[in-house]
């Protein structure tokens, strides 16, 4: 039976953590267990706004935001700056430039800090990266960097010192050996792979003269020689991964370039990508330098973050593209997040110009499995929690569960256990279906350092060039919720950080549904012991407890 979400409000006073005189007052979990499964398809209205969805009205595991923009959002709240920390964002972008962040304080390319806060014409935010955009891995920079020191040693030669610096140093080039030799090998067979189709993608077009024809066609197309019904056997397996062959040619191209840059790149072990920057990245007190192009040098490096940013404050209602979260919020820019790993200082400078330039809510949607000076990031973290600010983190996608791996960077916790800081939320991915499959098969989870999950697969976002696509990861899901964050503290803003996320938290839907987690179907676990909340964010939920408590 279906349960309501408000049904019986009982009001449970709930003890505030943070010094502030407003109390929160609990509603009472709501469970779907016995929402029957939505076994159609979504149409593609539905896809692109999935996430917008009501899960007890629909059973489709969305954050229920038109119903509460059609139920609850009345009036117009104070606005919010949520900073981007990401690869750049496309500010001209025609559902981004409403809603992007303007320093009032600085007079735009006159030369100087007018406002004095230490970065030269930051009209809408600063790029750390300067004109960076391939990096390497955390893992390839410590290999490059002590190979020459550590190589060929072993434990028992090493000074005691430096033995956890030489532990870390081993398992990276153990690591950074053996992937690169995967996306080799890998990049060799998709090689094999593409020309295969190509090969036969041609013979079938001239046969049934044209390039573009359906898994119908193909089907029908008589294969009167062994070649024939090699090509057709080869095309119809491919047309299991895109509805067109040029599609699938499109898609398994960017794969290979993906797998091109990673291994010239991500692995290169003779890189000095910094180097046009200007900085010493091992020291956090070298602050000049950087620039305020927040797109970057290459607009196209900016997907991700500009997809980010449409995912949180996309214009609502203007009648195009998509409509973000958030409808009263600013864009704060802030480049950090080069093609590769985000160097530590970065990150921390980032979270602190954020803080200081008025940034309530702060989204980071990157991660690392190695940090070379995490202390910095932390630090970083408390300074936000000091100055009240919340920030939002992806959970990672490597299927993971990240109570019993390796530590990933940025976190709130220094043993795997015990928070230091009470104002991140660290976000796994949610599938568009109800069911088994309703944790993507990508996203890290975890009892401990997951909090909770929201819509993170085929997510309807903005990129460069007026342009909109699908993405997936929970880089796509901590916007998703950092949108919900932004419009809690517009409409609430008496409530402070640590309690904007109290809220999210135990106002989420909850369900003891058995699910697959990191995409292993043996692996099945009860969705509730997959994130410290056990739930799925829902806005409309969150406001409810936030209107009873702000009372």
């Amino acid at each position: 039976m279906k349960k309501t979400v408000l049904a019986a409000l009982g009001v449970a006073m709930l003890l505030s953590s943070c010094d502030t005189t407003a109390p929160l007052i609990s509603i009472p979990a709501e469970n779907v267990d016995q929402l029957p499964l939505k076994v159609s398809e979504l149409n593609e209205t539905q896809e692109k706004a999935w996430p917008t969805k009501d899960i007890t009205a629909d059973t489709i595991p969305g954050m229920s935001v038109a119903k509460t923009y059609d139920e609850i959002i009345k009036g117009t709240g104070s606005s919010v700056i949520v900073a981007v920390i990401d690869s750049g964002v496309d500010i001209e972008h025609e559902d981004l430039d409403g809603v992007i962040w303007t320093n009032e304080d600085e007079i735009p390319n006159n030369g100087i800090d007018d406002d004095k806060n230490g970065y030269i014409d930051d009209v809408h935010g600063w790029n750390f990266l300067g004109d960076v955009v391939n990096e390497q891995l955390e893992k390839s920079r410590i290999v490059q960097k002590y190979d020459a020191q550590f190589k060929g040693k072993t434990l028992d030669q090493i000074p005691a010192a430096q033995k956890e610096l030489f532990k870390t140093y081993t398992e990276a080039k153990k690591q950074v050996e053996t992937e690169k030799d995967e996306l080799i090998q890998q990049k060799m067979q998709y090689d094999q792979i593409v020309a295969a189709v190509k090969s036969a993608h041609t013979a079938v077009s001239q046969k049934l003269g044209k390039e573009d024809y359906t898994a119908e066609e193909l089907q029908a197309l008589e294969a009167t020689t062994e070649m024939d019904q090699r090509n057709k056997a080869i095309l119809t397996q491919m047309l299991n991964y895109e509805d067109s062959i040029p599609e699938f040619l499109v898609m398994i191209n960017e794969q290979l370039e993906s797998m091109t840059n990673q291994i010239n790149h991500n692995y290169n072990l003779e890189g000095n990508y910094r180097a046009v920057v200007g900085d010493d990245p091992d020291d956090i007190k070298d602050t000049d330098y950087g620039n305020n192009n927040v797109i970057g040098p290459d607009p196209d490096a900016a997907r991700h973050g500009t997809h980010v940013a449409g995912i949180i404050a996309a214009e609502r209602n203007n009648g195009i593209g998509m409509d973000g979260v958030a409808n009263n919020v600013k864009i704060m820019v802030v480049r950090a997040v080069p093609d590769g790993d985000e160097r530590d200082k970065d990150i921390a400078l980032a979270i602190r110009y954020a803080v200081d330039n008025g940034a309530k809510v702060i989204n980071t949607s990157f991660g690392k499995y190695f940090a070379t000076n995490p202390e910095w990031v932390y630090d970083a973290i408390k300074y936000a929690a000091k100055k009240d600010v919340l920030i939002v983190n992806a959970a990672g996608n490597e299927g993971i569960d990240l109570d019993t791996g390796d530590t990933v960077y940025p976190n709130d916790q220094l043993d795997n256990k015990t928070e230091f800081a009470d104002n991140l939320i660290s976000v796994g991915a949610l599938n568009e279906t109800y069911g088994g499959k309703l944790v993507a098969s990508f996203s890290n989870y975890g009892k401990s350092n997951v909090d909770v999950f929201a819509p993170g697969v085929q997510i309807y976002s903005t990129v460069p060039g007026n342009e909109y696509e699908f993405l997936q990861g929970t880089s796509m899901a901590s916007p998703e919720v950092a949108g919900v964050a932004a419009m809690l503290r517009s409409y609430y803003p008496q409530f402070s950080a640590a309690q904007i996320k109290q809220i999210i938290l135990q106002t989420g839907v909850s369900t003891n549904i058995q699910v697959s987690a990191g995409g292993d179907p043996e692996n099945v676990k009860s969705f509730s012991q997959l994130s410290k909340s056990g739930k799925m964010v829902n806005m409309y939920n969150a406001f409810k407890m936030a209107e009873l408590s702000s009372k």
